[in-house]
């Protein structure tokens, strides 16, 4: 069979401020990590030893997933940082040299290995994948998909053969200059021995440093192109659209929790909702312990988190509330993501609590 890596480490900066006190895999999507779903994903394919490199918030990891044993896997952690004036500090070795230190330490990429990202889903057929890549010999492979080519500017592109061995890479290509629209999906096969190709005690990355080398030494190396969902969430606004895809149940494997109470509209535990004074258009999850007071308009699709207060004549069109938030009387948030200390609109652009301009006014329903 075969490891899995998963790469955790990085500080999500395009999605602030969702991370600013998260780390990006612990972003949540139908109140679950993302990270959750990469990780029961990998146990439906036989993937049951994973590590996991961490730096920022990692605590917040470490603490949710543990062992691992609740998903019938194994998880080891390397943390990666420096001491700096009696100080730890989180600082990223990069995706290879993340990896080149946990070889070091204890020869944990004894096999294949599959290295995904911690902050996409994805619904990958993983034991065909790791068949072609043995099939073919390969020392690594790299798992893409075809984008439109407006979309190339976004990701590295993979120029391959047709056997698809590959040629060369561009990272971020103008539409003009793209040689290709298969766009690496940051998700790659390794056989122990490339790590053998990544210098000890540095930084150094996968697709701009490990993979022109390959290609240099004209190793066997290969593209998978493969059809699979595949969901970034690199800005806040992917972010934004995922939800609205994921409530409108375009994903698969991915159920809405708590019941349905009438068509495309869920509820958790002992929520407080009088259903003949309110307006409530589905697709919605209203979480335990959530307040809709009478007056109150819901639009879906939306994700309203446990502990939330919506009061009269509030009205919430395809937006993210997150758990303890409250919304105002008579206030209009629409198409946003909100928190008890900030909201965002759908294009990445943020308000916090408490800024005098904000014509919205929304706070902490904990108390």
């Amino acid at each position: 069979m075969a490891k899995g890596m998963i790469l955790a480490a990085g500080q999500g900066t395009r999605v602030r401020p969702l991370t600013k006190d998260l780390p990006k895999p612990m972003v949540p999507i139908l109140g679950k990590p993302v990270m959750e779903y990469l990780i029961e994903h990998l146990a439906r394919h036989g993937i049951t030893q994973i590590m996991v490199n961490v730096a920022y918030h990692y605590q917040r990891i470490e603490e949710y997933f543990g062992d691992g044993s609740r998903w019938g896997v194994e998880i080891g952690y390397a943390y990666e940082g420096v001491r700096d004036h009696g100080d730890i500090l989180p600082r990223p070795f990069g995706s290879a040299g993340g990896m080149r230190r946990i070889q070091d330490f204890g020869g944990f990429f004894d096999e294949t290995t599959l290295v995904l990202c911690g902050d996409a889903l994805i619904d990958l057929d993983i034991t065909a994948a790791l068949a072609e890549h043995q099939a073919k010999g390969a020392l690594a492979s790299v798992v893409a998909l075809d984008v439109p080519m407006q979309d190339v500017q976004s990701y590295g592109v993979v120029m391959a053969d047709d056997d698809g061995r590959i040629q060369s890479f561009q990272e971020k290509p103008k539409p003009a200059d793209a040689k290709s629209t298969l766009a690496s999906t940051g998700i790659y096969i390794f056989e122990p021995e490339v790590l053998q190709h990544v210098p000890t005690g540095k930084v150094y990355d996968i697709g701009s440093e490990l993979f022109p080398q390959l290609v240099e030494q004209q190793l066997p190396f290969y593209v998978q192109n493969r059809p699979f969902h595949w969901i970034d969430i690199g800005r806040v606004s992917d972010y934004w659209s995922v939800l609205q895809r994921v409530l409108k149940g375009e994903v698969a494997d991915m159920k809405m929790p708590g019941r349905e109470v009438k068509p495309d509209v869920w509820v958790g535990l002992n929520t407080s909702i009088d259903w003949d004074q309110v307006k409530i258009e589905g697709p919605v999850y209203i979480g335990s312990s959530v307040r809709v007071e009478p007056g109150a308009t819901i639009t879906g699709p939306a994700w309203i988190g446990h502990g939330c207060v919506v009061r009269s004549g509030a009205r919430i069109t395809r937006s993210i509330l997150f758990e303890y938030t409250r919304i105002a009387a008579d206030m209009h948030f629409s198409e946003m993501i909100v928190s008890r200390h900030y909201c965002v609109d759908r294009h990445g652009d943020t308000l916090y609590r408490g800024d005098d301009s904000a014509q919205l006014r929304w706070g902490d329903a904990r108390a």
